[in-house]
């Protein structure tokens, strides 16, 4: 849990509002990050797990298109963009982000 918290911290280094599995009560403000766990990579040797990482689905929602925050969050180390969409005129960056 305490890696989950290092990476809450981070993304409030970047945007005032971060969610980290919300559930439908929450009524969010944006811009804002959403992120949940999606995957685990496990790497094993001789049948025995070695190493772990936690893979996680990160959405920027903001009302301006043109956001730096996405930009923010894909310069992380091991992450890439996964797809842009749009809902309710808001603008949605999806990324997936092993931390």
């Amino acid at each position: 849990m305490a890696q989950r918290l290092e990476l809450h911290q981070t993304f409030l280094t970047m945007v005032q509002n971060v969610y980290f599995q919300p559930p439908p009560s929450v009524q969010m403000k944006y811009p804002c990050v959403v992120y949940h766990r999606d995957y685990k990579d496990t790497k094993f040797a001789d049948g025995m797990p070695y190493a772990n990482r936690k893979r996680y689905q990160v959405t920027v929602i903001d009302i301006n298109p043109d956001s730096t925050i996405p930009d923010q969050i894909a310069a992380m180390p091991m992450c890439t963009f996964d797809r842009f969409y749009t809902a309710d005129n808001l603008n949605h960056d999806v990324f997936k982000l092993f931390f």
